[in-house]
């Protein structure tokens, strides 16, 4: 499990770990919505199976989200006197807002490698 951890941070095919998946040259500092590459330039595994393969990634995405608002509210809450005070929603939005783009990448990366042995 730490191994494919390892593999997915490091943007590498879940095939045969030496081609990249996303074009971009940083997996974690890139703005725009990713460009992935249509297979791996080193094995020619397919990285989209099917149209539509990435829709369940969207929920990798929602649960990324969640789990990061609630850290950053259990975090900021911290700072706030009261435990319910409307002050910590706009420090969530920015975090999950600056996290976008990475949480994309990642949530496709964790689908690509729960169906890396699916084949049509």
């Amino acid at each position: 499990m730490f191994k494919s951890l390892y593999h997915i941070f490091r943007n590498e095919c879940p095939n045969c770990h030496k081609g990249k998946v996303f074009a971009d040259k940083s997996f974690f500092f890139s703005l725009g919505f990713p460009k992935m590459h249509q297979h791996c330039e080193s094995c020619n595994f397919k990285f989209e199976k099917e149209p539509g393969y990435f829709f369940g990634a969207m929920f990798i995405n929602y649960a990324l989200t969640v789990l990061q608002g609630l850290i950053v509210y259990f975090i900021a809450s911290q700072f706030f006197k009261e435990t319910f005070d409307i002050r910590i929603f706009p420090i969530i939005a920015v975090v999950i807002i600056s996290l976008m783009f990475f949480n994309i990448r990642l949530s496709r990366m964790i689908w690509i490698y729960l169906f890396k042995n699916y084949s049509i």
